[in-house]
Parts: structure tokens; sequence; C-alpha cells
């Protein structure tokens, strides 16, 4: 049993490790920017068509 929570340490070490490499990068700052953009684009859009709907009714 000892060892099993010496490996997941270890593995949760490495994750993190992992996760702030990916963080620290331009490519993972492009790709929020330009989620943050299309989330924007997509949430314009529902209030458009929830706009028309409701003029419709």
């Amino acid at each position: 049993m000892e060892l099993r929570n010496i490996l997941i340490i270890v593995a949760l070490a490495l994750y993190a490790l992992v996760m702030a490499g990916i963080v620290s990068t331009d490519a993972y700052s492009h790709a929020a920017g330009a989620e943050a953009r299309g989330l924007h684009a997509l949430m314009a859009e529902v209030r458009s068509a929830n706009t028309q709907v409701a003029v419709a009714r």
C-alpha cells in the first residue's frame, strides 16, 4: 500500500508539472483567446436568435 501512495504522489506531481508547462506556453494563451472570442461570438448569435424568436411571437 505504501508503494501505491508514493506512485500516486509522483503521478500527481508530474501532472502538475506538465500542466504548468502547458499553461506557460504562447500556444495555450492563443488558444484560450480564440476560445473566448468564439464563445463571445456564439453568445451574440444566441442572443440574436432569442430576440428574433421573441419578436415573431
